[in-house]
């Protein structure tokens, strides 16, 4: 009798627990719903929240589904969208847990990231970036190795110019390994990072080498955009500019790589096909048609006729607190385009880790010669 009463007790303990653990399980996600709903309502300077959250114990992961974050107004209390997902899933990254890395993963299911025109100086992109990690670090206990954004969206709207501007970047998707150099420790550049997006029926790709865990800035990273419809960026062109596009293509090349605390790299834009007045604006008034038709001249002047293209190449170095860009070299860039070569579109290859920090001989242009600044007049009398 006693052994049966003492396996009844046993049995009862066990159940007891169980049930205890079913109930935990049952409750954990609209626990953590409720901090994470409170934490978004509390935040300075944003209002955000969750619609729910799944949890999958087994697979050490829980989801977030359909969230949004408001950049939030305190003295108007409006609220202007800026960051909104599908799906996040945050995760235990296994293939560095193998390897004995205790780090997660991050995955964005149709994400948007927006920007509006009175929030994308610099410093304001800078701290939104910032508080936006913040706000990831606050959900993901683990330090991030790997990250991936499918089907993505990066929009910059202006609801106050005329016409209203609302372009982006769609269909984005983006790969981020070994973040926190969790495997491949003995590559000086151990994280890998690939983009690509569409940009009005042309296509925007990324690729890019970096060591995150260094404490200056150390990277290799190459860009390219191709064959974008300028005639769809033409509420843009309107709001900043005053002229629209009739046609034409445009193409963007830029190699960066820094090391050390210095930097050196190069951006290369190149318009192709361009034409600005057209039988399409003989609705405009006469002053917007005398407007484009000074444009489209000027677009003339300085393209290569040959190859009807329209490009330069804008070189830059020097540490991360000071870039070093001459204007006339970017100048004298166009008129040797113009007039004696022109720009191949593709990436020249020419910039790496081991380049930057190695000021190159560079043959100066005439522009460059008459109107060279101080620092090189100091330098040629020294060597004289």
């Amino acid at each position: 009798m006693k052994t049966t009463s003492r396996k009844k007790k046993t049995w009862r303990i066990v159940l007891a627990v169980l049930a205890l653990f079913v109930v935990i399980r049952l409750a954990l996600p609209y626990v953590i719903l409720y901090y994470a709903n409170k934490t978004l309502a509390t935040m300075d300077g944003y209002r955000g929240h969750i619609k729910d959250i799944d949890l999958a114990l087994l697979r050490g992961a829980y989801k977030i589904d359909s969230v949004y974050l408001n950049k939030y107004d305190s003295a108007s209390q409006q609220q202007t969208a800026f960051f909104g997902a599908k799906m996040i899933d945050l995760s235990v990254e296994w293939k560095a847990l193998f390897k004995g890395g205790i780090v997660g993963e991050l995955v964005f299911d149709s994400p948007t990231l927006r920007f509006t025109k009175d929030k994308v100086e610099p410093n304001q992109v800078q701290k939104d970036s910032s508080d936006f990690r913040t706000l990831l670090n606050n959900f993901m206990p683990l330090d991030v190795n790997r990250v991936e954004i499918n089907n993505g969206r990066i929009a910059y709207i202006d609801e106050h110019s005329s016409p209203k501007v609302d372009i982006a970047l769609t269909n984005a998707h983006l790969l981020a390994l070994n973040l926190r150099n969790s495997y491949d420790s003995t590559s000086v550049l151990p994280a890998t990072v690939t983009a690509q997006a569409d940009v009005y029926e042309g296509t925007l790709t990324i690729n890019a080498r970096l060591n995150p865990m260094s404490p200056r800035p150390t990277f290799d990273v190459n860009a390219e955009v191709k064959n974008t419809n300028l005639v769809k960026l033409n509420d843009f062109f309107k709001a900043y500019a005053s002229v629209d596009i009739n046609r034409g293509s445009f193409g963007l090349y830029s190699e960066a790589a820094a090391k050390n605390g210095r930097f050196d790299g190069y951006v290369k834009p190149l318009i192709t096909n361009l034409k600005v007045l057209g039988p399409e604006d003989r609705h405009d008034t006469l002053l917007q048609k005398i407007w484009e038709g000074i444009a489209g001249g000027v677009a003339q002047i300085f393209k290569n006729q040959r190859k009807d293209q329209l490009a330069t190449k804008i070189p830059f170095e020097g540490d991360i607190k000071e870039p070093e860009t001459n204007v006339w070299f970017v100048i004298g860039n166009i008129l040797q385009n113009a007039f004696i070569r022109a720009i191949q579109p593709s990436l020249d290859h020419e910039v790496s880790l081991g380049t930057v920090g190695t000021r190159k001989e560079e043959k100066k242009t005439f522009l460059e010669k008459v109107f060279g600044s101080k620092d090189d007049k100091k330098d040629k009398k020294k060597k004289d």
